[in-house]
């Protein structure tokens, strides 16, 4: 079971670049990359509300829960 993390392909429909969005929700390039790539451990509420806000979306467009089941078959 993980939280895969579709910040590309928000950012790719927002036409959107990372650099834009770190600049606008005031985070470094660095860890919204950590974020993008699935390898943060957490997230602060705040954060997720901003790119949220900039990107005008819900968390559940940002975030979504996969089971392994569901990886196995895909």
């Amino acid at each position: 079971m993980t939280v895969q993390v579709k910040l590309d392909d928000l950012l790719h429909d927002k036409r959107m670049t990372l650099t834009e969005l770190a600049e606008r929700v005031d985070i470094t390039i660095a860890n919204l990359s950590i974020l993008k790539t699935g390898k943060a451990k957490a997230i602060r509420f705040s954060t997720l509300e901003a790119i949220c806000r900039e990107l005008n979306c819900q968390p559940g467009d940002l975030l979504t829960f996969e089971n392994a089941e569901d990886e196995s078959t895909a």
